[in-house]
């Protein structure tokens, strides 16, 4: 497979994963805007966003706020990485999809672990998370290598 459908299913599953945190932020900072999600039961995002979990540790960011600095990022070192090779630009690719899939498990555990309750939003993120990471990985493992030329 060519790197470049890879690189393609991590800008759109960034892009998809900013809007959601985007949704989140400013459910968080305003009331105008509703949450959209379940209230009872298993799946309830107003507990999970709403507990202590739901900012950054010691401030009032939302968590949702890392998340779109998490994945801008993300789109940004595709983008790079569609217009020029470099195995330096892999590599920081590669760990930036390590810390947010470690950052994801963290965060999943504190859910059903601390929370008792998933949010099914931040789910969706979680998933587009685990997408990023499995793609760049397959490309550092060279799955997404440029097919050999024929001669």
């Amino acid at each position: 497979m060519q790197a470049r459908p890879l690189l393609l299913v991590v800008v759109a599953a960034g892009t998809v994963g900013i809007g959601i945190s985007i949704y989140l932020t400013v459910v968080h900072f305003t009331t105008s805007v509703a949450l959209v999600c379940e209230t009872g039961g298993v799946v309830n995002c107003e507990r999970v966003i709403s507990s202590p979990y739901g900012t950054v540790a010691g401030t009032g960011i939302p968590t949702s706020a890392a998340g779109i600095v998490w994945f801008a990022v993300s789109v940004g070192l595709a983008a790079l990485r569609l217009r020029q090779e470099g195995t330096g630009l892999a590599r920081a690719h590669l760990v930036w999809g390590a810390a947010g899939l470690l950052t994801v498990l963290y965060l999943v555990f504190i859910e059903i672990d601390r929370i008792g309750a998933i949010c099914a939003w931040c789910t969706g993120a979680h998933l587009l998370v685990l997408l990023t990471f499995m793609s760049v990985l397959a490309l550092s493992s060279g799955a997404g290598a440029p097919a050999p030329s024929r001669r």
